[in-house]
């Protein structure tokens, strides 16, 4: 497919469809069997729904929230509300009545469509309570008509009642790249979710610049399938896991979740999937543990793979080896991945170099992206033509200027750029400042022009003698250690650092039966925080002195998305875990 300049998302969505015909497009798997809506049909629904959306009142320029789990009806609804002129206002679907709330009015949505029953529950007071939202449409029977002011409409009734116009439709969408396509909400690792204005353009060049990674550094093909994991509503899941694909003429199947991921990967055999950090951590994990359970041949093929691919350059005494995983253990975890796989992309988080050195080495690419909603959402991404480092996050895109400003933040100019926050003008002008965006995070650009992130400008740590340290860096090293599942350090004004531990959920269990203690005690165990410790100094021994974590406290359970202590990307909210923790990690320095 070619990169030529759309003047807009629906433009390049028509285009591809009327390229594409009834081939294949967007998959989901009901009864056990995947099934297929094929592009014409997609683009018929798409101008079905934006010819409803019309018919119901809604005007060029109204926000209409989404708030779906993913499937081909998010794809559809998403690109009916820009077909007919409006701003799609994506809404995690973890989010409580109190999220929704601020977003309908911070946004001043006019309509929302909703997928399921158990997701309208939380939305409808919301919306019952906003100023401007009057419409509801929703993809299962929510049970009643109308609350209070709000009518609801069936989505399939409302779909069968147009006589849809294809091409009327495509032709009707003349707005341009500068104009407003949707406003996505940051997932608040620091407070209040911000509207992000993301204009067209500022998407469209992040398809352009990943589809030129695509093009230039692996073997393109008008068939590349895409796995949805990532929520839709991510800015990254957007961008690169539903309009990338679109570019690209391509194929979206939605997965039915990260506990069948792993079946979905080797029944769909995906050639490129988005994922987080998390993710490949569990995964690397789960490896580790299998063939430390198979010994023997497997653990030294394994042992020998991460040897290897710990070096800079495969020199020609290592040829053989290199063959024999060639022809072994490198297989075996490729086929776990579907055997097709071209490109594992991280983001949405740092990636441990470790992490990404321990899938390299064992044959899968792992390009490890950078970037914020506030940018489109991709600033780089690694690539192998510029050369793998796990350090970096690789160079920008085309057409993305990165420079370091003195104080080491990375700043950003180019058409990804964000239009500002909505309403929030003084936020706006504090991240933009004469066209750069001030991404908040440090960094560096080696002699090879990749991005190496160092850590967040505000998550930077300064303790009582005024060093710096990066935490995100400490927290990937404890993660690594098969005791620790999650951490989070502290100390900033402090003599030394503390650390939060929530232990690996697999081993814990392992060691309270190894131990004779019960299941249910073992957080409270002295010698659970002991093994705990152990771990901590083993990451200690690679640490400078204003790095190491001198003492400890367990968590009363892991960090997650429903306690509100993570992200829907699976990032920690570190002001939510303070609140919890604080006191108790501030009584570690009375000790």
């Amino acid at each position: 497919m070619s990169l030529e300049p759309f003047p807009n998302l629906v433009a390049m969505f028509f285009a591809r469809a009327a390229a594409k015909g009834e081939a294949p497009f967007l998959w989901r798997k009901a009864d056990g069997a995947w099934s297929a809506i094929s592009w014409g049909e997609a683009a018929r629904k798409v101008a079905a729904l934006a010819q409803a959306l019309k018919g119901l009142g809604l005007l060029s320029g109204d926000r209409v929230m989404l708030v779906s789990e993913n499937r081909p009806e998010w794809l559809i609804a998403d690109m009916a509300i820009m077909a007919a002129g409006c701003v799609t206002v994506p809404t995690y679907v973890t989010n409580t009545e109190r999220d929704h709330s601020h977003i309908a009015e911070n946004s001043g949505a006019r309509a929302a469509i909703v997928s399921t029953t158990k997701l309208a529950r939380t939305l409808l007071p919301a919306l019952a309570r906003s100023s401007a939202c009057d419409t509801l449409i929703a993809m299962e029977d929510v049970g009643v008509g109308r609350v209070g002011a709000i009518r609801i409409h069936d989505w399939d009734a409302l779909i069968a009642r147009q006589t849809p116009d294809v091409a009327a439709c495509a032709r009707a969408a003349s707005f341009q790249r500068g104009d407003l396509a949707c406003i996505i909400y940051t997932s608040g690792t620091g407070g209040a979710p911000r509207g992000v204005r993301q204009h067209h353009g500022a998407i469209l060049q992040n398809v352009n610049g990943c589809m030129a990674i695509i093009a230039e550094d692996f073997r393109a093909n008008d068939d590349e399938i895409f796995l949805s994991l990532l929520p839709l509503s991510h800015a990254l899941e957007h961008s690169a896991g539903q309009f990338l694909p679109i570019g690209l003429g391509g194929q979206i199947y939605y997965s039915e979740g990260i506990e069948k991921l792993a079946a979905d990967i080797e029944a769909v055999r995906p050639t490129i999937m988005i994922v987080v950090p998390r993710l490949f951590e569990l995964l690397r994990g789960r490896i580790l543990k299998t063939v430390e359970k198979d010994g023997g041949l497997p653990k030294w093929l394994l042992g020998k793979a991460l040897a290897l691919g710990a070096k800079d350059r495969i020199g020609l005494a290592d040829k053989p080896l290199d063959w024999l995983l060639g022809a072994t253990i490198r297989p075996k975890i490729g086929k776990r991945f579907g055997g097709r796989m071209k490109a594992l992309v991280s983001g949405g988080a740092p990636l441990s170099p470790e992490v990404g050195q321990f899938f390299g080495s064992l044959g899968l690419m792992i390009l490890q992206g950078y970037g914020q909603t506030e940018s489109g959402p991709v600033i780089s991404c690694n690539r192998p033509r510029a050369g793998i480092d796990h350090a970096t996050v690789g160079p920008p895109l085309i057409g993305t200027d990165v420079r370091i400003a003195s104080d080491g933040e990375i700043l950003v100019r180019g058409e990804c750029v964000m239009a500002g926050y909505w309403n929030n003008e003084a936020e706006s002008a504090r991240v933009l400042i004469d066209g750069w965006l001030h991404t908040g995070d440090i960094g560096l650009i080696d002699a090879a022009g990749r991005i190496q992130i160092t850590d967040r400008k505000k998550d930077l740590i300064v303790n009582d003698k005024g060093d710096n340290v990066a935490p995100q860096r400490i927290e990937g090293m404890l993660t690594l250690e098969p005791e620790i599942g999650q951490a989070m350090v502290a100390g900033d004004r402090r003599p030394h650092l503390v650390g939060l531990i929530e232990p690996d959920v697999q081993w814990m269990l392992e060691w309270a039966a190894a131990n004779g203690v019960a299941a249910a005690d073992a957080r409270a165990s002295t010698g659970l925080h002991r093994a705990l410790m152990a771990a901590v100094d083993r990451v200690n021994a690679g640490l400078s002195v204003t790095e190491k974590v001198r003492r400890i406290l367990v968590t009363d359970e892991p960090f997650s998305i429903e306690n509100g202590e993570m992200t829907p990307s699976l990032k920690i909210r570190r002001h939510v875990i303070r609140a919890r923790y604080g006191a108790r990690m501030d009584a570690l320095y009375k000790s």
